[in-house]
C-alpha cells in the first residue's frame, strides 16, 4: 500500500480510532475514539507495516471500515492524512492535505499475514 511519502517522514504521532460510523461526507474525520496513540518506534513500525499490505483486488461489501489511524506532525494539529480501513471488502480510504487524489482509496489484501497482524495491532488497543 502506498502512504504518501512526505507525510509518513513527518509523522511524529498516530492516533488509532476505533471507528463508529461513517462521516456524514468525504474528507473529513471518521467518528469514534481514539484508543492508542503511537510514537516513536511504534509509530515508525505502524507505518512500515501499513506500507507494506500487498496490494489487492476490489471486494464488495459496501466500506464499513472499523479502524482508522490518524498521523500528525510535530504540531499535533491537523492530521496530516488519516486512513481508513475496511478488512471485509479489503479498502482503504485516505484522506488529509498530504494525500494526493491518486492515492485515497487503494485495496489490500486483508487474508495476508501483515494486514493479519495490523488487524491484530488495532485489536490489541480496545479497550
Amino acid at each position: 500500500m502506498q502512504l504518501p511519502v512526505e507525510a509518513v517522514a513527518a509523522t511524529v504521532l498516530i492516533e488509532v480510532v476505533r471507528i463508529s460510523a461513517l462521516p456524514a461526507k468525504r474528507g473529513v474525520p471518521y467518528p469514534g475514539s481514539a484508543v492508542a496513540h503511537w510514537a516513536g518506534i511504534e509509530a515508525a513500525d505502524a507505518l512500515a507495516l501499513i506500507e507494506n499490505l500487498p496490494g489487492s483486488e476490489q471486494h464488495r461489501c459496501g466500506f464499513s471500515p472499523g479502524w482508522s489511524v490518524r498521523a500528525y506532525e510535530g504540531s499535533l494539529d491537523l492530521a496530516l492524512f488519516e486512513a481508513a480501513f475496511c478488512f471485509r471488502c479489503h479498502e482503504v480510504r485516505m484522506h488529509g492535505t498530504t494525500v494526493p487524489p491518486a492515492l485515497a482509496t487503494q485495496f489490500f489484501d486483508a487474508d495476508t499475514p501483515p494486514a493479519q497482524a495490523l488487524l491484530t495491532l488495532f485489536r490489541s488497543t480496545a479497550p
